[in-house]
C-alpha cells in the first residue's frame, strides 16, 4: 500500500536535530576519547551517587505512595479518556501486554545471577554468606530491585500519558505533561529541552538493555558451543539484532512483533514451569513465602538504604543501577502503557501495573534463583563460582544441574533473542516518535537512524568498557530526568484535581442537625 503524504505535523525540528548531534557527538566521544569518556562518566557517577543517591530511593518510594493515593481515593474513578471510554482490549490480553512490556531480557539476565550473587556476598552485610539467612536476604533484595518500586516509576509515566493524551488530547510527549506546572514555557526551549533529555534517557536505557542481551547470547554460545567470547562476538550480535529490529520498526510488522511477544511469554512460561517442577519445588516455594515476608517487614528501611558505610561501589552496581535504569526506561514504558491502556481507570491501572508484574517477577526469581541457591547450598554446586567468572553464565550453570540443560538452555536464548528485538522494536519507534513531535507514524528515515544509532551507541559503549560502561553511562543520564519524573506527578496531581470527574462530585460534606431532629434521608 503506497504511504500516504507525510502530514505538516510530521516535519522534524529542533528536538530532533538537536537529539541526533548529541548523540553522534557522545558515539564520537566514546569511540575517539575513550579514557577521556571513562574518567569524566566515572567523576560523574561517584559524585551524583554519593552526593545525591539518596533522590534515587526517596523518588521511587514518593512515587508508589503517590500512586497508592490515587488508587484508594476517589481520584482511581477517573479514566484515561473519556468518561465513556472502555478498555480496547480485555483484561487478561491487556495484562499478558503489560508482562511483556519491558524487563525481558532482564529475567534471563538477572534471574539467577542476582539471588546467587547476593547469596555469597549478602548485600549490605546483613547475613553470613552461603546461610539460611543469606537466601531470604538474597531474595529479598531482588524483589526490591524488580518489584514494586520498577513498577511504580513506569506507572507514574503511564498514568501521566495516558491522562495527557487521552482525556486531554495532547501530544504524546513529555512536555505537555508538564502544562500545569510549567504553563506555556512547554511549547519553548523548556519544554524542547525536557524532550530531549527524555529521548536521551530513553536511549541509554535500551543501550544498557542491549548491551546485556549480546552478553547473555555471546555467554549461552560459548558455554554451550564453544564459540569464542569477546568484544567482537558481541558486537557481531548487537550489528545482527540492529539490523533485525530496524527493518521491523521500518516495516510496521506489528503483527510479527506481536507474534514474537506472545511467542517469547510462552516460551517464558514454559521455561518458568521447567524450573519450578523438575527443580527443588518445595524449598522454592518455602523461600518465597519467607522472603516475601522479609520484603514486608523490612520494605521502609530497605528502600531508604543509602549504604554510606563505605557501601557506595555495591550501591552503583545494584540499587542505584536498577533505579536509574527504570527511570530512564519510563518514557518508553509510559507510552506502551498508555497506548494499550485507554479506557482504563486509574485504579484498575495502579493494580493491575503495580500487583500483575511484581507477583510474577518474584515468582520466576524465586523459581530460577532459589534453584541455584538449593544447588550451591545442599548439593556442591557451582552456580556461584560460574556467576562470578561471568555473571552471563549464571544461568546456564543452574539450568545445567536440571535435565535436559541443552534443550533448556537453547530455549533461554531464544527468550533473549525475541526479547532483544520486540523490546527493541518498540524503543526505536518511541524513540522516533518523541523526536517527530510525537507524531503517531514516524517517517522511516527516522526510524533507521534512530535503530541505527542506538546499535551503534551500544555498541562503543560495550567497547568502552563493558557491562560498567553501561551501567554507569545509564545512571549518570537518568539522574536529570527524576527531577522530569518528579515534576510529573505534581503535574498530574494538579491536573486530577481539575479533573470535571472530581469537579462534579466534591466529597460530601456533614450538615449540622439539630438536637431531637430526624436526618433527611439524601436518596429522598
Amino acid at each position: 500500500m503506497a504511504r500516504a503524504s507525510t502530514p505538516p505535523a510530521n516535519r522534524l525540528g529542533a528536538v530532533f536535530y538537536t537529539s541526533v548531534v548529541l548523540c553522534a557527538l557522545f558515539v564520537c566521544w566514546a569511540t575517539l576519547f575513550t579514557d577521556s569518556l571513562d574518567a569524566v562518566t566515572g567523576a560523574a557517577l561517584n559524585w551524583i551517587t554519593g552526593s545525591f543517591g539518596w533522590v534515587y530511593l526517596v523518588a521511587s518510594l514518593a512515587m508508589l505512595g503517590f500512586l497508592v493515593v490515587l488508587a484508594t481515593t476517589r481520584y482511581g474513578r477517573i479514566r484515561l479518556g473519556a468518561d465513556t471510554d472502555r478498555p480496547e482490549f480485555s483484561t487478561l490480553s491487556w495484562l499478558a501486554m503489560i508482562l511483556a512490556a519491558v524487563m525481558g531480557i532482564g529475567l534471563v539476565a538477572y534471574g539467577v545471577s542476582e539471588p546467587i550473587s547476593h547469596f555469597v556476598t549478602p548485600p549490605h552485610g546483613l547475613a553470613q554468606p552461603g546461610t539460611k539467612h543469606a537466601a531470604v536476604v538474597a531474595m529479598q533484595y531482588s524483589f526490591f530491585d524488580w518489584g514494586l518500586h520498577a513498577w511504580a516509576i513506569f506507572a507514574v509515566f503511564g498514568i501521566a500519558l495516558g491522562y495527557s493524551t487521552h482525556r486531554k488530547g495532547r501530544k504524546g510527549l513529555v512536555s505537555p505533561m508538564l502544562r500545569p506546572l510549567l504553563g506555556d514555557r512547554v511549547e519553548g526551549p523548556l519544554g524542547k529541552a525536557i524532550d530531549v533529555l527524555a529521548i536521551f534517557a530513553t536511549l541509554f536505557g535500551t543501550t544498557t538493555s542491549l548491551g546485556l542481551g549480546a552478553l547473555q547470547i555471546n555467554g549461552g554460545l560459548s558455554r554451550l558451543f564453544g564459540i569464542p567470547g569477546g568484544t567482537g562476538t558481541q558486537i557481531l550480535i548487537i550489528a545482527v539484532v540492529t539490523l533485525l529490529f530496524t527493518i521491523s520498526a521500518i516495516t510496521g510488522l506489528h503483527k510479527g512483533i506481536r507474534f514474537l511477544s506472545e511467542t517469547s511469554m510462552g516460551l517464558a512460561v514454559l521455561l518458568f514451569g521447567f524450573v519450578l517442577l523438575l527443580g527443588p519445588t518445595g524449598f522454592v516455594l518455602n523461600l518465597l513465602v519467607e522472603s516475601l515476608g522479609q520484603y514486608a517487614g523490612d520494605f521502609i528501611p530497605m528502600s531508604l538504604r543509602t549504604g554510606i558505610f563505605g557501601e557506595l561501589e555495591w550501591m552503583q552496581s545494584w540499587t542505584y543501577f536498577m533505579l536509574a535504569w527504570w527511570i530512564s526506561w519510563g518514557a518508553f514504558v509510559g507510552v506502551f502503557l498508555a497506548r494499550i491502556s485507554k479506557g482504563r481507570t486509574i485504579r484498575e491501572f495502579v493494580i493491575a501495573v503495580l500487583g500483575v508484574p511484581s507477583a510474577v517477577f518474584f515468582l520466576w526469581f524465586t523459581a530460577f534463583g532459589g534453584t541455584a541457591i538449593f544447588e550451591d547450598a545442599f548439593r556442591g554446586g557451582q552456580v556461584a563460582q560460574a556467576a562470578a567468572a561471568d555473571s552471563n553464565n549464571a544461568i546456564f550453570a543452574m539450568l545445567e544441574t536440571l535435565p535436559w540443560p541443552t534443550i533448556t538452555s537453547l530455549i533461554a536464548m531464544a527468550l533473549v533473542l525475541l526479547f532483544f528485538v520486540s523490546g527493541a522494536d518498540a524503543n526505536t519507534f518511541v524513540l522516533s516518535m518523541l523526536s517527530s513531535d510525537g507524531h503517531p507514524r514516524p517517517r522511516t528515515s527516522v526510524l533507521a537512524l534512530w535503530g541505527g544509532l542506538t546499535g551503534v551507541t551500544a555498541i562503543v559503549l560495550l567497547v568502552a568498557g563493558g557491562l560498567d560502561a553501561l551501567q554507569n553511562t545509564v545512571i549518570v543520564t537518568a539522574a536529570p530526568f527524576v527531577l522530569v519524573m518528579l515534576a510529573l506527578a505534581v503535574s498530574l496531581w494538579r491536573e486530577l484535581r481539575q479533573d470535571p470527574l472530581i469537579a462534579a462530585a466534591p466529597e460530601k460534606k456533614r450538615e449540622p442537625v439539630a438536637v431531637g431532629t430526624v436526618p433527611k434521608d439524601p436518596e429522598v
